[in-house]
């Protein structure tokens, strides 16, 4: 039972969070709507500089906003692209102190003395938490990650105003619903706050993928873990983008970890990571690849992936009917002749490299923006028709192909995507799927809870 003096600690960090969320968000959509219709011109790398920090320092959903933004190649200028880069694992952290007192409320007043060593200085700070590099008594690197206080109030901010944008821009575009966006962010959200509950997704992740060679899970350190830390093995890397000019080889190399790292899960287990960010990741000295952060997974039901194959077959036999049923499969309801002709067309755009029976890259980046004139053309039309409600499932589906697409897209791989993709999806059966998902879920105690 909360007394009356935390009660109004709580309400006054949240009444504090609204005021700088809503300055933020205000300050930007000013400046931009300034350039736009005004014709006022902003100085945009002190801009971008400007509004990455503020979202580095509000930390929670907003930032995770920036960090999308920032893996799709050219999808914003350059200097706004360049200074959202940064938050990936650079973004502003809790000085040593704050840090202290955090790490005895979760592992007691002796804390230091359970670490032969622990850096005072944070290695990487992110949206919900910062991690610090450690050594183990028995000399093994650790990684400890460290959540940041009051980040239920945080997200409980950052939600309603995010939920307010909403339905500001419903008002002025109705051509795509977003109230199970909505919810599915929210749910998803909440989650990343149990570290409990990530260290039996990160144990998942390395059942699932312990046949992988080329992809590597950290293991987890119980002992050393609660709701609000997580310890888990250091795993040395690089950043992904130091490799963006290495020979074709190399990139492709890296290209087929990243591609068996993401979809092994989804198309054998019905398991996807959520946030395919470029901090969450990284490449050894022999090009396999390091996952990260496991905060932020999804489960599906097995249909839905199901729906996901057969929507790849009516795309590559012309067959309308079976794209309507994938679209049911999904949660798109009352589709007309028309929604589903449009729908059609963003999904020929994505599926497109695994249509394509040839080695080649995922896309080419045209004026600027890679995909830009279809967006638009598929925008304009489901505006046209009545617009479209986005299911629940559909939103971090989407979310991890465009962040993993975009990867593909800086490494400017070169590959057989048609040949890959069908060897992976071969002898998909939905009872097999199901019964495989109930196996991995059930060993980590899990269950159902993450579908």
């Amino acid at each position: 039972m909360k007394t009356l003096k935390e009660d109004k600690s709580h309400i006054g960090k949240r009444l504090s969070r609204y005021t700088r969320v809503s300055t933020s968000v205000a300050g930007l959509a000013i400046k931009l709507a300034g350039e736009k219709f005004l014709g006022i011109t902003i100085e945009q790398g002190a801009h971008a500089d400007q509004l990455a920090q503020a979202l580095g320092t509000l930390k929670g959903p907003l930032m995770k906003i920036g960090q999308i933004l920032s893996t799709i190649p050219e999808a914003l200028p350059p200097e706004y692209a360049e200074a959202f880069q940064q938050l990936q694992s650079n973004a502003p952290s809790m000085g040593w102190m704050f840090v202290k007192r955090r790490m005895r409320t979760e592992l007691g007043q002796e804390w230091q003395a359970k670490f032969s060593s622990f850096d005072q200085e944070a290695s990487a700070a992110a949206s919900l938490g910062q991690v610090h590099k450690a050594v183990s008594l028995e000399g093994h690197s650790l990684a400890c990650k460290l959540q940041y206080p009051d980040m239920c109030s945080t997200i409980d901010a950052d939600l309603k105003q995010l939920k307010l944008i909403f339905s500001l821009y419903e008002k002025y575009d109705s051509s795509i619903s977003t109230q199970f966006i909505h919810e599915e962010l929210s749910a998803r959200l909440y989650e990343e706050l149990d570290y409990k509950r990530e260290a039996k997704h990160t144990k998942l992740y390395a059942d699932i993928l312990q046949k992988e060679k080329g992809v590597h899970v950290p293991y987890i350190i119980d002992t050393l873990s609660t709701d609000r830390l997580l310890t888990s093995e250091w795993l040395e890397g690089k950043k992904i983008l130091d490799f963006k000019d290495s020979d074709l080889e190399t990139r492709n190399q890296i290209a087929m970890n990243m591609f068996r790292a993401w979809y092994v899960p989804f198309y054998h287990y019905g398991m996807i990571h959520g946030d395919p960010h470029l901090g969450n990741y990284s490449v050894r000295d022999d090009l396999s690849l390091n996952l990260m952060d496991f905060g932020c997974m999804r489960g599906f039901r097995p249909e839905f992936i199901k729906g996901v194959i057969d929507l790849y077959h009516a795309l590559m036999n012309n067959d309308d009917a079976q794209a309507l049923h994938a679209y049911e499969t999904w949660g798109f309801k009352n589709l007309s002749k028309e929604q589903l002709d449009t729908l059609n067309i963003w999904a020929r755009f994505l599926y497109a490299p695994v249509m394509d029976d040839k080695v080649r890259k995922i896309g080419d980046v045209t004026n600027g923006v890679f995909g830009r004139d279809i967006a638009k053309d598929v925008h304009a039309k489901l505006k046209e028709h009545g617009g479209i409600t986005v299911p629940r499932e559909f939103v971090f589906m989407d979310r991890a192909a465009l962040g993993l697409g975009s990867v593909f897209l800086h490494l400017k791989a070169e590959i057989n995507w048609y040949q890959v993709f069908n060897e992976l999806i071969e002898g998909f059966d939905v009872e097999k799927m199901r019964l495989e998902q109930g196996r991995v879920l059930k060993k980590q105690g899990l269950n159902g809870e993450v579908l």
